[in-house]
This record gives C-alpha cells, structure tokens and sequence, in this order.
C-alpha cells in the first residue's frame, strides 16, 4: 500500500469494525527503531534557517526522507531538530545497512 520510500513501508494496516458494522482499515503505530540501528555518516551542525527537508536532499538526495533522520535522532517532529541554531543532528545510513567498520 505504501511506496518503498516510505516511513509506512511495512507497517501493517488493521481493521476497526464500526457500530454500524462497516469495517475501516488504519495504520498500525509506528514506534522509532532505537538509533542503534543505524551507522552514522556524519554530524550535521543546524544553522538559522535550515529546514530538514533541505538538509535531507542536501545529504541524502531526497527532501522527503527528511523522516529518515528524524528516525536516526529518535524524534518525531522535523521542527525539533533545526529549531536551535548550532544543535547537532546525526546523518545515518538507512536502518539495517552496515558502514564500513562492520564490513
């Protein structure tokens, strides 16, 4: 149901029987894999004005995978991560993709 790029990807949909006796499929909740999982690329130091999508096309080409760093910080909102100038937010490889010291 959800492209591959997505934070849904996976994530299962369940039913919810109505009172009416309709059925209406939802996402199951999405819990933020521990930042464990991933190996890091770099820091990236937050400067005034920095949003998270430019961030994540800046680093990983792609300005709608900014939730792949959100997930790499364990947060849940972009804002939180650039709302403070000189903050340092983590640039990962994608969850379960091994860096070069574990080659």
């Amino acid at each position: 149901m959800f492209d591959s790029a997505s934070r849904y990807n996976g994530v299962s949909l369940l039913p919810y029987d109505t009172a009416d006796g309709r059925t209406v499929n939802y996402v199951a909740r999405r819990f933020l894999p521990r930042p464990d999982n991933y190996d890091l690329l770099l820091l990236h130091t937050v400067t005034e004005g920095d949003r998270l999508d430019n961030i994540a096309n800046t680093y990983l080409d792609d300005p709608q995978q900014f939730w792949r760093i959100c997930d790499a910080n364990e947060c849940v909102s972009p804002f939180d991560l650039t709302e403070q100038p000189g903050t340092r937010i983590r640039i990962t490889l994608p969850q379960g993709i091994p860096g070069p010291s574990r080659a």
